[in-house]
């Protein structure tokens, strides 16, 4: 039994390093891998089914990226070698992967979508959806330990013995089905006319990811002027920028373009388009708290009082602008997109309305379409509600006019200097707390970490202390609601953390 494959766990993905070209980075996910992991999951997903493993169909795709071909054509040997039926969707998005599932033409069982989100060329991942959606931690555990003991010799006959028939496997353009499916939730929400965004000017940055097709089987299909949409072209090397809202190279561009080309809207995607961001006419920057919002104030007319849940680094300012300006309710849940869709599910579950489950890297899931963070989904609403604003003579800005401006904020990531950093985190945590506490500072309920809250004289903003999910680092995030607090909040968390000494805080009092 081999355990390194154990060691491409991503939470409830699988990522590694799957080519070279990057120093110091050495390949970890191999052609091999993705055999032992496509054969694995047939195996478990037939057990966990109850199905035979022959009349299991399951649909694979990828994004752009230069390892996506092979490590497409591996994992469907892996799912042929398990006994399952296979169709190859070749690029696709991984929303667009759960929905082969769902659209009739296709009806798959399960599917796989090869993809790495954001992160650099060199990298390489997959993520398995069945019925429920994406699959969670524990499954990604059981699939890999059952990979584990699949030897190299037998993954290796597998490649051997399966390569002629994955290359001949049945295609399905899924994306034109995909893009079908948006095409139609745009015309049914505007009328049902043919070209319901003519006279709008929309531009899109692709990042040279897998989003390209927004443009040229959506927006351009229902009327939108598109011109100065950039970097369409899929190419897995990335070279104008990393396709990612939270990067801020990739906003300048499409914020850039917006300006050149005086949009009305620009709209940016990840590789895989499960994210997105947005940037108003004006150039304004509608990303982390304030894509939350704008969503929310799309959902909210038709979801009175319903709760929006988003991860722990929202701003008090949105918590403001939800409950006060929305009327809805605000949950300041927890890091991870997973946890925020779980607990979205839950809630409605237990019949709370729930239609929004959002982190501020861009992952947002909505009741209305199965709780599936899908970014060119959450373009859809947005381009819905450009043009519904557009015919009374309101931009789109006015739907968060009224969310208070950022004025100072600040992260910083402390390096736990130990290989026992989750217990000494948790250690710290305790001790941080009980440290806010004897100095009376007001400690609001939070899910992750210590959040503190302040709104006197002296310092007004907030502090979050909180443990990484996976790594030995503690992130510090601070935001100030007038200018120059930021130095006296800073300076409040310096004291809180003083005296840990295997707490690397330089990058805060240095």
């Amino acid at each position: 039994m081999s355990k390194d494959i154990l060691k491409l766990q991503n939470g409830s993905d699988v990522r590694g390093i799957a080519i070279e070209g990057v120093e110091g980075e050495k390949v970890n996910l191999t052609c091999n891998d993705a055999a032992k992991i496509g054969k694995a999951f047939v195996i478990w997903f037939a057990k966990k089914t109850g199905k035979k493993a022959e009349d299991l169909k399951i649909g694979v795709g990828r994004d752009s990226r230069v390892t996506g071909p092979s490590l497409l054509n591996a994992l469907s040997c892996g799912f042929l070698a398990g006994g399952a039926k296979v169709t190859r969707c070749e690029m696709a998005t991984t929303p667009a992967m759960f929905m082969s599932i769902v659209f009739d033409q296709t009806k798959f069982d399960g599917s796989a979508m090869i993809t790495a989100s954001h992160l650099p060329f060199n990298r390489n991942g997959i993520k398995f959806f069945n019925a429920d959606g994406g699959l969670e931690h524990d499954d990604i555990t059981e699939i890999l330990e059952i990979a584990a003991e699949i030897s190299d010799d037998e993954a290796d006959a597998i490649l051997d013995g399966k390569l002629e028939e994955s290359n001949n496997l049945p295609k399905f353009d899924l994306i034109s089905v995909y893009a079908d499916h948006l095409c139609k939730t745009i015309r049914n929400a505007l009328g049902g006319v043919e070209k319901p965004l003519a006279g709008l000017h929309i531009v899109v940055d692709s990042g040279n990811g897998a989003s390209g097709f927004f443009v040229d089987k959506i927006l351009q299909p229902l009327g939108a002027n598109t011109e100065g949409s950039q970097f369409l072209e899929p190419d897995g090397m990335f070279p104008n920028h990393i396709p990612n809202p939270e990067n801020k190279e990739a906003m300048e561009a499409i914020r850039e373009a917006v300006l050149e080309n005086k949009a009305d809207l620009g709209l940016i995607f990840d590789t895989d388009v499960d994210r997105m961001s947005a940037v108003l006419s004006d150039g304004s920057e509608v990303n982390r708290d304030s894509i939350i919002a704008m969503i929310a104030a799309i959902l909210a007319p038709t979801n009175p009082g319903s709760t929006i849940i988003t991860d722990s680094v929202t701003s008090d300012r949105l918590t403001y602008f939800l409950q006060d300006v929305l009327g809805l309710k605000h949950l300041c849940y927890m890091r991870g997109y997973k946890n925020v869709i779980n607990k979205q599910k839950e809630l409605n579950a237990n019949g709370e309305n729930s239609p929004l489950a959002m982190e501020t890297s861009g992952h947002g899931a909505l009741k209305e379409n199965y709780f599936l963070d899908d970014g060119a989904y959450l373009a859809v609403k947005m381009v819905i509600a450009l043009a519904n604003a557009n015919k009374e003579g309101k931009k789109l800005d006015s739907l968060i006019e009224k969310l208070p401006p950022l004025v100072e904020e600040g992260e910083y990531r402390f390096k736990i200097n130990t290989e026992e950093f989750k217990a000494y985190g948790k250690d710290v945590l305790a001790e941080f707390k009980k440290r806010a506490e004897a100095k009376g500072y007001t400690i609001p309920q939070s899910y992750e970490g210590v959040r503190l809250s302040f709104k006197g004289e002296d310092a007004q903003g907030w502090i979050l202390l909180r443990l990484s999910l996976h790594d030995p680092v503690m992130p510090l995030n601070i935001e100030a609601e007038r200018k120059g607090d930021l130095e006296k909040l800073k300076k409040i968390a310096a004291e809180l953390t003083e005296g840990f000494d295997k707490l690397d805080r330089s990058k805060l009092i240095g």
